[in-house]
């Protein structure tokens, strides 16, 4: 995964000139989105956009609605109500259109027997409409881009989960489109296969200025990828925004001036324990081995106060930080577990 392949994927294609976001045309919007099934409000008035070359994390508990947005947005499902956008395109009165710009990677996808890699991207592209040269170069730009050249003629119901997904990545960019809708794409991978696919999402949002919508349960690795995140729960929208600003949402939540610090000690927790129950400014104290984390709410002049108090009761104190928030943290303060 580098700049070589990023380089073989963007031949012909027009390069995004820097513009101020205000005078940008959403890339993908999703306005007022309802959709229901009987009683159950799958989708309830879910509203926000994004812009070209932004990653979107999309985050909610399963059953919270993420499928089913992604759903009507790659316009294969109606809205009950409202509607979503794909670079102006209407996805309820110009689906035709709207396909030929974006590009939907399900959580799961079918696999044919007696297939190679070659031959399944193949028949994507004829079914985009590619002929002759064109055909063989959107293939070979794939393969060149997804690194998956070097195995061209492997049999596809052969692949390891990280292949397949690589190859369900391919199928997804054939036809070259704006807008990339990955629906969990990370599930299942070992370490390095998310690593590598984090990388190819990086190359494909900084590069090649695409914009990326990414649904998934791996909220510390959406952080380092994600522009912006919006977080749905039993339909809804609870928080929109930069992660920076959800970030700030979840500060506002618990407090402001308060934050998260954590110790690790040599030895003697729970004696640790105890002692930090009883200072100022300190509370929700929770243990995990030899790490202390606890809410503190006092200023830096407070901090230094306080290690030198446990230092001066004698805690061993191997680390003291303070605890950096990502969305994992946002997530888990601002959903409340609902189910629908």
């Amino acid at each position: 995964m580098n700049m070589i392949a990023a380089e073989s994927f963007a031949v012909g294609s027009t390069p995004v000139e820097e513009v101020p976001e205000d005078d940008l045309q959403p890339a993908f919007e999703f306005r007022n989105l309802h959709r229901f099934f009987g009683k159950l409000k799958a989708v309830n008035n879910v509203t926000f956009k994004a812009y070209p070359g932004q990653v979107v994390g999309f985050i909610g508990p399963n059953g919270a609605g993420k499928t089913t947005s992604m759903r009507v947005l790659a316009t294969l499902d109606l809205p009950t109500a409202g509607d979503a956008f794909v670079e102006g395109l209407s996805v309820v009165d110009d689906p035709d259109n709207v396909r030929r710009i974006m590009g939907f990677m399900p959580d799961a996808f079918g696999t044919y027997p007696n297939v190679n890699i070659v031959e399944y991207l193949d028949f994507y592209s004829r079914a985009y409409g590619f002929t002759g040269r064109q055909r063989r170069d959107a293939v070979d730009r794939v393969l060149t881009f997804t690194d998956l050249s070097r195995l061209a003629e492997k049999p596809i119901d052969t692949l390891s989960k990280g292949l397949s997904q690589r190859l369900g990545l391919g199928r997804t960019l054939i036809h070259d489109p704006h807008v990339l809708i990955l629906d969990e794409p990370a599930a299942g991978l070992d370490p390095r296969a998310r690593v590598e696919l984090r990388e190819l999402i990086h190359l494909l949002a900084v590069n090649l200025k695409k914009t990326i919508l990414i649904s998934s349960h791996i909220l510390t690795e959406l952080s380092e990828i994600c522009d912006s995140a919006a977080i749905i729960e039993a339909g809804k929208i609870l928080a929109c925004g930069t992660v920076t600003e959800i970030m700030q949402t979840l500060s506002d939540r618990r407090g402001r001036g308060t934050a998260t610090l954590t110790v690790r000690v040599l030895q003697g927790a729970e004696a640790l324990e105890r002692l930090l129950l009883q200072q100022p400014f300190v509370g929700l104290v929770s243990t995990a081995g030899s790490t202390l984390s606890f809410q503190f709410e006092g200023d830096d002049r407070a901090r230094v106060a306080l290690l030198k108090r446990l230092v001066d009761q004698g805690a061993q104190i191997v680390e003291f930080s303070g605890k950096t928030e990502n969305l994992e943290d946002a997530f888990m303060a601002i959903t409340e577990g609902i189910m629908q």
